[in-house]
């Protein structure tokens, strides 16, 4: 089993409907969901990797335990609870290194704080990664800032270098992303840039390799 810490809407949140509608899956039920037609295109292939993570925002990514679920859940928990709510800026829609997500219209401090707590603070819980696992990523291409992340913490896009997206399409090709882009701007509306509140640190599951996220747990931030 994999465990990782992510953002995601709450469920009152309009963008968790829309969002979960475009991948073809609710994490928080596992339930499949009717996805728009996208002319000419597949969208559950476009969408099948998002699909397979769950609409999210990766805060720590995902890791085998080295402890248990309790003692993890019990320091997330603890996380959660000194951390106090705050606002989350407008999100826009992006090309992200050719894949579609949403994005922060602006930088976000105390995201940036959660997502390195979490990062820090609860890595004494994280198996660490295999020499495959290490040599999926790739570190040859790395900036040696980033090796220095693999090395530290499995994974290299973490603290200075992370960034809050939520991943909704496949890396696309110009013609695709002709297609993709106003089809899923008319799908998800002004429910982006609406004003809402980060509230719950989420846990979120894989019960095996290829098996899909799914949303274990909202902590509520208590601070």
């Amino acid at each position: 089993m994999r465990v990782a810490l992510y953002w995601a809407p709450r469920l009152e949140d309009p963008l968790h409907r829309l969002g979960s509608a475009w991948l073809g899956r609710d994490t928080e039920t596992g339930a499949t969901v009717a996805q728009p037609d996208l002319p000419g295109l597949d969208i559950a292939e476009i969408t099948a990797d998002a699909r397979s993570y769950g609409l999210h925002a990766t805060l720590k990514p995902p890791f085998r335990l080295r402890t248990s679920w309790a003692a993890m859940r019990a320091d997330a928990m603890a996380l959660a609870a000194r951390t106090r709510p705050f606002a989350l800026p407008p999100l826009k829609l992006a090309d992200h290194h050719g894949f579609l997500a949403l994005l922060e219209s602006e930088k976000c401090q105390p995201l940036q704080h959660l997502c390195d707590a979490c990062v820090t603070g609860l890595d004494s819980h994280r198996a660490p990664p295999t020499d495959a696992e290490i040599a999926r990523r790739n570190p040859a291409r790395m900036t040696e800032r980033q090796r220095e992340l693999l090395h530290q913490y499995g994974y290299h896009y973490v603290l200075d270098q992370w960034w809050f997206h939520v991943t909704l399409t496949r890396r696309l090709t110009a013609e695709e992303r002709e297609v993709v882009w106003p089809a899923l701007e008319a799908h998800l509306g002004d429910v982006p840039a609406q004003p809402r509140r980060v509230t719950e640190l989420c846990l979120f599951t894989q019960a095996a390799p290829g098996a899909p996220f799914l949303l274990a747990e909202r902590l509520p931030l208590l601070g």
